[in-house]
């Protein structure tokens, strides 16, 4: 037996929209993004999950309640599915990012790692042999599928808006 994953990336919100660099603020999910969070709860509407765990940040929490509406379940959240923090980046326009030096103040990516790796652990501890769907981010999603695959980050396809993947954890 073993932990099955369904990772999910949180629906479009209005700083997605205007390319804003979110990181680590509350977020709030547009039209585009409840839409896309009830495709994902459409799609798996008659699937059996043990839980639904989000990010700590409101645009995940409210893209997996959403998903886990048709379940009447509780959505547990953890801050180890919380996005990476861009520091002096977050609220920045994206594109005016490109060539710019990163600052000091962003999260390491070391530590972003580690965060991935505790997160992994924590599920397959916290419920061994069950199946759950967890909403988070994009890159913290990526940290997590690179510990998992064992691969560097930039080999991990990127995941768009209410992307999934599924892992499972042996």
């Amino acid at each position: 037996m073993a932990t099955i994953l369904y990772l999910v990336r949180h629906g479009e919100t209005y700083d997605n929209e205007k390319q804003l660099m979110q990181g680590q603020i509350q977020g709030e999910l547009n039209a585009t993004g409840i839409k896309q969070a009830e495709q994902v709860r459409d799609k798996f509407a008659h699937e059996h999950f043990d839980a639904f765990v989000s990010s700590d940040l409101k645009r995940s929490i409210d893209t997996c309640r959403i998903i886990a509406e048709p379940h009447n379940m509780e959505v547990v959240q953890t801050p180890l599915l919380r996005e990476r923090d861009w520091g002096s980046f977050t609220g920045c326009y994206i594109p005016d990012l490109k060539g710019k030096p990163w600052p000091d103040d962003i999260e390491p990516l070391d530590v972003l790692r580690t965060r991935a790796r505790d997160f992994l652990h924590y599920l397959r501890d916290t419920y061994p042999n069950q199946k759950v769907l967890a909403v988070g981010h994009g890159i913290v999603n990526k940290a997590i599928q690179a510990e998992f695959y064992n691969k560097q980050m930039n080999e991990v396809t990127r995941m768009n808006n209410a992307d999934i993947r599924i892992m499972v954890l042996e």
